[in-house]
């Protein structure tokens, strides 16, 4: 099962073999490095670790972790039920081909604090009947006698910047040249936010 590293670059257009017109997404993933292996016996669970980007300065441990790799920036963790992959080889966007489902996972765009109308889609207050100043208002949010506000109770505050998964999603093209893969529809976050594309075939993964 397929799965590597990569950044939003910008939305696009492409054309299907049978002229129909999508929207895409394009990520760019330059080549992962492999840089661990979890196994059972060892570690409790088997996973494979990936390493992109570049890093200016590793402190001790981090040097000590990638000890005859190159210095790479971004790590993340896929849990794996078996590979073949070993510590050193390279994933790159050939792993995926057109048609592939996958998962992708990104940070979603902050909007900074947020009322309850944007936030949660509050239809807000009446403007008449003796109401003033209050119709963006969340109105009641339960009785003094129930105690504490409720834990997850709707009200205003940050809205956005959170860990978001869209499944499902379609590769339409992938360019090995230039390290690219374009993705039906659109994926989470702003452009240049790190993403995690996952297939969805073969047994499950799961990353952290």
């Amino acid at each position: 099962m397929p799965f590597i590293i990569g950044r939003k670059l910008e939305m696009s257009q492409h054309f299907k073999e049978d002229g129909t017109l999508v929207p895409v997404t394009i990520v760019e993933a330059d080549p992962n490095v492999v840089t661990a292996l979890k196994t059972v016996e060892t570690d409790g669970y088997s996973a494979v670790q990936l390493g992109t980007g570049v890093k200016r300065a590793l402190n001790a441990p981090e040097a000590g972790h990638l000890k005859d790799l190159p210095a790479l920036g971004t790590l993340r963790e896929f849990r794996v039920g078996s590979t073949e992959l070993k510590r050193g080889d390279a994933v790159t966007v050939e792993a995926f081909t057109p048609g592939t489902k996958i998962d992708v996972t990104g940070i979603s765009k902050g909007k900074g604090f947020q009322g309850v109308m944007k936030r949660h889609h509050f239809s807000g207050g009446p403007a008449t009947h003796g109401q003033k100043d209050n119709m963006r208002m969340p109105g009641s949010i339960a009785s003094q006698r129930q105690g504490p506000v409720s834990k997850g109770q709707r009200m205003a505050g940050h809205m956005g910047a959170r860990r978001v998964t869209v499944k499902n999603l379609e590769v339409v093209a992938v360019d090995a040249g230039k390290n690219t893969i374009a993705i039906k529809g659109a994926v989470p976050g702003a452009y240049g936010t790190l993403l995690i594309v996952v297939s969805r075939e073969g047994k499950s993964v799961w990353q952290k």
